[in-house]
């Protein structure tokens, strides 16, 4: 059983900080996902990818995982495909942002304590104990970034918690500079494809600075906790057997029952906040269509993009030619 922790499900939805409308009169209802078999996915993972359709323009949806390993490639023929089809490509960041040198000092900034006060002021003592007891363990996979236990100390639990996790993830393999987000950036600039983002680098900070002193006291304690387990490998095996069921059961719905406001923040807002976004993509004149890559969680669950789209009356299709579907559940997947 995988142990939940929101912490991870906050690094698998938001994006760069992983890394450094046509109204209807009526909407039908949903139409119900067909019921699919995951089979192993081989040398490539098997995507999280929706194809939306109007009747001129597509945009294709692709769930991402931030930090990904050498083995994550090559993608699967069906990313290639969309990937060729777009002519523009959409990440939650815009590239220049999510690649800018200035975002981790912007979080850092952000993450300055400015009281006076020392992190181990604001910890509980035993969360401060098991942080002095991980920077001891890790203190050799702290030196390329400079945080030292007392430099740590001038930092907000949050930001201190996402550096245990990241310091946590490259320990098992995970890359940012593999992430899927990445390879598109490299790849959209290869070909000379257009490129966009739906949100700021400083709105995605403001969501991590944001929180209240439980949320981020919470948020330490479960990177120290994460530490411990193997809750992000059995995220990304999850992601590369792109079984969207496991994700979300395990991870989207924990959080939301959980942690109703901090799941409001991060994934409902910014879903809501995005679909005029993708709509104008849709509603764009000519027949350009695009690319959109955005975190995993994003995509899945009632609240999450594809669900409001298709309930908004756009035709929504899941693409996956290397998921067999059940026999005689009804559609098909591709």
């Amino acid at each position: 059983m995988l142990r939940k922790s929101w912490i991870t499900a906050v690094i698998a939805i938001a994006s760069g900080l992983a890394c450094a409308q046509v109204p209807l009169a009526e909407a039908p209802a949903p139409v119900a996902e067909p019921e699919i078999v995951f089979v192993p996915p081989g040398d490539s993972p098997l995507p999280l990818l929706w194809q939306v359709s109007d009747a001129d323009n597509t945009v294709y949806l692709l769930g991402s995982f931030h930090l990904l390993k050498p083995d994550d490639y090559p993608l699967s023929g069906d990313v290639n495909d969309a990937f060729a089809d777009a002519e523009a490509v959409f990440f939650e960041l815009p590239p220049e942002e999510m690649n800018s040198p200035q975002l981790p000092v912007q979080m850092m900034q952000a993450a300055v304590r400015t009281d006076g006060t020392a992190l181990d002021s604001q910890l509980p003592p035993e969360t401060a104990a098991r942080l002095r007891d991980w920077q001891a363990a890790n203190a050799v996979a702290l030196q390329p970034s400079g945080l030292t236990p007392q430099r740590m100390q001038m930092f907000e639990p949050w930001f201190v918690g996402l550096m245990i996790s990241m310091t946590e993830m490259g320990k098992q393999g995970l890359d940012p500079k593999l992430g899927l987000d990445q390879h598109f950036i490299a790849a959209a600039g290869f070909a000379g494809k257009r490129t966009g983002g739906f949100e700021t680098a400083a709105q995605q900070i403001a969501l991590l600075d944001g929180m209240d002193r439980d949320e981020q006291l919470q948020f330490i304690d479960e990177a120290l906790s994460q530490a411990a387990n193997d809750d992000l490998q059995v995220l990304h095996a999850y992601w590369r057997a792109g079984d969207a069921d496991a994700i979300w059961n395990e991870m989207g719905v924990d959080m939301r029952d959980r942690f109703p406001k901090l799941y409001r923040h991060i994934n409902v807002e910014r879903n809501d906040a995005w679909l005029p976004k993708i709509e104008q993509l849709l509603a764009a004149p000519g027949t350009d269509d695009a690319l959109v890559v955005v975190g995993a969680l994003h995509l899945l669950g009632e609240d999450g993009v594809v669900e409001k789209l298709r309930a908004k009356g756009y035709q929504v299709e899941r693409i996956c030619s290397m998921c067999k579907p059940v026999a005689n559940a009804g559609g098909s997947a591709r």
